[in-house]
């Protein structure tokens, strides 16, 4: 069926609508083109083996399905068509699992609303007997998309977590947050010709694409994608060559300002990294984009600055093979051939040396049709950096002499795009070939202001100031937990690539006919930089998150957890139970930066900081001890590690010579029951003969099936009951402090539950089951948003975030609102699981059934329950 989608057109007509030049953007409205779009059959969300071979991929309606990655820092939404993000996505801009909209392809930090991706697609091209062909899954001007799910069940996306192994999706999760998609370029129907009217033609791929996202704070800013690429076909796929396609605009409300004409991009090969005493070179290698200046000063229609002053980029992590080529090309896509612009090789030039290609568009940056796509594919160019287009000369012997009316329009950022790509190889029936990348986001690209002064007049100098260091280091973190350094995945002996670090070092000959100096060393170390090649998708990770239950009650919220997992799993990744605390949250919202820190309990345990004679320095060793670990270590029943710091070392008996200084792991808050802290339930209760539930006692068990020993309270007083509050348990371990991993902790954000407490006078309405209804009086005359009572974040007017409250309610019942004349002006159908700490609350927005704002008055309500009973009752509105 071929549906218009409203929601869609306004994000996606830069696809389809020429971008004029700047000066004429930012004062004429564009057009905002119509966009047909295939809505996808919506069957149920199932698990499924996505390597099956046997999914029959026909040309009726595929199962399109769109999924937005949300566990992390960065929010990226994915597709099962070959592309990311919303803009190249022909279905429902809900997302698949949780049916919560999708409004961007990426943001960055989460919930800012400032966006970072208009859309990206996977692009393969190869030589198939005479014909060069290239499938996409999109290519961001015209309206190509040649990569579709299967239809139905098998085409639908598979979603996966690490978070409970009882969970259903726990069996082959890699991370957090897994999506997985298969899809084929194999269909014809219903696909445009391309610009020089050439029909699609398909290399007859399958591939199985998963995306892979973490809440872990080294492992927030990036999602990891990971391809197997299937020939499904009867002939061998010759030189292949693989790219991802990024157009990432980067905004705050992007057309409203027109500010995705700012961006420009360039290529990080390496960046600096410590280790220690020394310093690296790490190598990077992303592709990136980020606005001119950040937008510093930027008015946006709701009259305020929002600053995008972030980076995002994509770094290959794994190729089919060692030693290919790589390409990195970027264009400004324009329906005006003379902004239709990308670098390009003068004839016969470059590494290729081969003949310039005139794409026969008229323009110099967008490839159109299968031969152009796949000479950029293939073309072993390395752009420059996009700000140093108007530094080109003349008589430069690469790069084609830019327009000089149009140099510094293009330098100072436009409506850029990129391609990262590499290859060849071949690809036989088949045979499949994997390929990984990572989209990684670093903060605070821009943190020199009025940089961008030096832009057009100094470029090294605006480049210099840009602060690469956050994007970097996200970068390397992402190639790690890939491939981990230093673990031999597969057994073969090999762990991988070390750097050797030495201090220290002494002249000890030098040959200055040979100009050669020979060097001494008193102390090096090794650290491994590069894994064994062997894919992990795996890293340190914090405890799991306790299982926790809220119950209101007057005024207050009571919280029971459970930490039998936090407290025994081991980390998969350093091979020990690493668990130091718990910390309770509680927060207006559900949004990270709302939550408020309440309580916290950690493990009595302490740092060690060991002299080095040889370095002179001290060193952080081995991982914290408690008071009882340290006193047996060194064989003193006195010590008192407190009373021990730098300025006043320790000296351990049997080790006279050696000095060592101790510092608190976290808060050492380790008592339990103290006014104001977490409690034991069962603090009697001896440790369990077994940590496992299944094989405890019955008497170590709770009703519910929880050990007891790990059963914790906690109860917050002094809270309203007219406003929701979320509160959240999390537990975080010691980290890796000796190799510089700092404390992780579970996600503050996800997993938080919503309660209302009860309102004062509650136990005395319970006890004839009476509902209550608070405020009553609704005082139209008092500013309850002001008092934060209601409306706390919501962007609407004051009359719509009213909202009057009822309490002890059923969890089944039916709300019913009437004038005093009885018209019914409201009905609410409350039907809640008791379990549910909410179950007995519910609202009204004092918004009638005919979506007209109440006027002041008198009314009635009832509340009747499933079995018939009805409770009635007044409220009273005045203005």
């Amino acid at each position: 069926m071929q549906t218009f989608n409203i929601d869609n057109a306004q994000t996606l007509y830069r696809s389809f609508v020429p971008v004029p030049e700047k000066g004429i953007l930012r004062s004429v409205l564009i057009t905002i083109a119509i966009l047909l779009i295939l809505i996808g059959s919506a069957g149920a969300r199932t698990l499924l083996d996505p390597t099956r071979d046997g999914v029959s991929f026909t040309n009726s309606v595929p199962a399109h399905c769109l999924a937005a990655h949300r566990v992390g820092k960065i929010e990226l939404a994915v597709s099962n068509n070959g592309t990311i993000g919303v803009s190249y996505h022909p279905g429902s801009q809900s997302d698949w699992f949780t049916g919560q909209p999708i409004s961007h392809s990426c943001q960055y930090p989460k919930g800012s609303n400032i966006v970072y991706l208009f859309g990206g697609a996977f692009w393969i091209g190869a030589v198939v007997g005479r014909d060069t062909l290239v499938s996409v899954g999109a290519d961001g001007w015209q309206q190509a998309y040649e990569m579709y799910p299967g239809e139905g069940v098998p085409g639908e996306m598979i979603y996966r977590s690490i978070r409970d192994p009882n969970s259903p999706y726990y069996d082959d999760a890699v991370s957090e947050e897994d999506y997985i998609s298969v899809y084929t370029d194999t269909r014809t129907d219903g696909i445009p010709i391309d610009y020089f009217g050439q029909p699609h033609q398909p290399l007859n791929i399958k591939v199985t694409q998963a995306s892979y996202a973490w809440s872990y704070s080294y492992a927030e800013d990036f999602v990891l994608f990971d391809y197997k690429i299937k020939n499904i076909g009867a002939r061998t796929l010759q030189d292949v060559y693989m790219g991802i396609y990024m157009d990432c605009m980067v905004c705050y409300d992007c057309f409203g300002t027109g500010s995705f004409v700012d961006d420009h991009t360039g290529f990080l090969h390496t960046y600096p990294g410590e280790y220690g005493d020394c310093i690296f070179e790490d190598t990077v290698f992303a592709a990136w984009i980020a606005d001119d200046d950040g937008d510093p000063d930027l008015v946006h229609s709701d009259g305020k600055i929002h600053p995008c002053p972030h980076v995002t980029a994509t770094r290959i992590v794994r190729t089919p093979s060692t030693k290919l080529n790589v390409s990195y090309n970027w264009w400004i896509g324009n329906g005006s051939p003379s902004l239709d612009f990308g670098p390009r090789e003068r004839d016969s030039v470059g590494l290729n040396k081969e003949s310039f290609r005139d794409f026969r568009t008229g323009g110099l940056g967008t490839p159109e049709g299968d031969v152009n796509k796949y000479y950029v594919l293939s073309n072993q160019e390395f752009d420059y950096n996009q700000v140093y287009t108007s530094s080109i000369q003349v008589n430069d012997p690469l790069w084609i002499y830019p327009n000089q009316d149009l140099a510094e329009d293009f330098a100072d950022g436009f409506d850029t795009r990129y391609l990262l790509s590499f290859g060849p190889f071949d690809i036989a029936p088949g045979q499949t070939l994997p390929i990984s990348f990572a989209y990684v986001a670093g903060e605070n690209l821009h943190i020199i202001p009025g940089n961008n002064e030096n832009l057009l007049t100094n470029p090294n100098a605006y480049m210099a100031n840009l602060d690469f260091s956050d994007l970097a280091r996200n970068a390397v973190w992402a190639d790690w937990i890939y491939d981990n350094p230093g673990i031999d995945t597969d057994g073969d002996g090999y762990y991988g690539e070390a750097h050797t670090c030495c201090i220290e070092s002494t002249i000890v000959a030098i040959d200055t006919a040979n100009n050669d100096t020979s060097w001494a060393y008193d102390q090096c170390d090794s650290f491994f930089y590069v894994g064994d090649g062997v894919p992990d998708f795996r890293g340190a990770a914090p405890p799991p998150a306790p299982a926790f239950w809220v119950t209101p009650a007057e005024g207050s919220i009571r919280i029971r957890f459970n930490g039998t997992r936090s407290e025994t799993e081991e980390d998969v990744f350093l091979h020990l139970t690493d668990f130091e605390g718990y910390r309770l949250y509680i927060g207006r919202d559900e949004r990270e930066e709302s939550f408020s820190l309440v309580a916290s309990w950690d493990r009595d345990d302490y740092n060690r900081y060991v002299y080095n004679q040889t370095k002179r320095t001290w060193m952080l060793t081995g991982i914290p001890l408690t008071l009882a670990e340290l006193r047996e270590l060194y064989g003193d029943p006195e010590l008192i590690p407190m009373n021990h710091s730098r300025t006043s070392p320790y000296s351990p008996p049997s080790e006279p010579t050696t000095l060592v200084y101790f510092e608190p792991q976290d808060y050492n808050a380790s008592e339990f029951g103290l006014p104001g802290s977490i409690r034991k339930l069962y603090p009697d209760q001896p440790f369990p003969t077994s940590t496992n539930p299944d094989s405890a006692q019955a008497e170590e068990l709770t009703e519910d099936g929880y050990l007891k020993y790990y059963e914790y309270e906690y109860v917050i007083d002094n809270l309203l009951p007219t406003v929701a509050y979320w509160v959240n348990v999390t537990a975080f371990d010691f980290g890796s402090p000796e190799s510089g991993l700092i404390s992780l902790e579970s996600s503050v954000s996800l997993g938080a539950q919503s309660v209302y407490p009860r309102p004062h006078g509650y136990l005395a309405g319970t006890s004839d089951g009476s509902v209550l209804v608070y405020p009553n009086p609704y005082r139209l005359d008092v500013d309850y948003r002001e008092m934060g009572f209601e409306g706390r974040i919501d962007d609407r007017g004051d009359d719509r975030v009213r909202v009057i409250h009822f309490a002890n309610l059923p969890a089944r019942c039916v709300i019913r609102i009437f004038t005093l004349d009885g018209d019914l002006i409201k009905e609410i159908d409350h039907n809640m699981d008791s379990s549910d700490p909410n179950a007995p609350h519910d609202s009204w927005d004092m918004i009638t059934r005919n979506g007209q704002i109440v006027v002041s008055g008198l009314y009635y309500w009832t509340v009747e329950r499933h079995n018939g009973e009805v409770q009635i009752g007044k409220l009273v509105i005045i203005r």
